[in-house]
């Protein structure tokens, strides 16, 4: 699957694989055996690639068909002069309810 999914989306990016290659520190052979499914790419290349096409390593693996990388956006948007100690406060009732509500 993974090699699937940098085919598709070094094409995608009008990449060729020796472009790719530079920009991964990597082989064009190494490009190509992932991309014919010869050879699984190391995890760490795999996070490369990721952050290179910014998606996420589950749809490198197939885990999903939502390219995009998981939100680091905040749920609880905070104002950004929301006080240190309102904060504190706030982790503090996130815990209770934890606890009232046995999550």
């Amino acid at each position: 699957m993974v090699g699937e999914r940098l085919y598709d989306l070094r094409k995608d990016a009008g990449l060729t694989q020796e472009a790719l290659a530079k920009i991964l520190n990597t082989t064009k052979h190494a490009i190509s055996k992932y991309e014919c499914e010869q050879a699984e790419p190391p995890d760490t290349m795999k996070i490369l690639i990721a952050k290179h096409f910014h998606v996420s390593v589950d749809y490198l693996l197939g885990l999903t068909d939502t390219p995009a990388p998981y939100s680091t956006k905040p749920l609880l948007p905070l104002p950004e002069n929301f006080p240190p100690e309102a904060r504190a406060e706030l982790q503090e009732f996130i815990r209770y309810l934890k606890y009232k509500y046995k999550i």
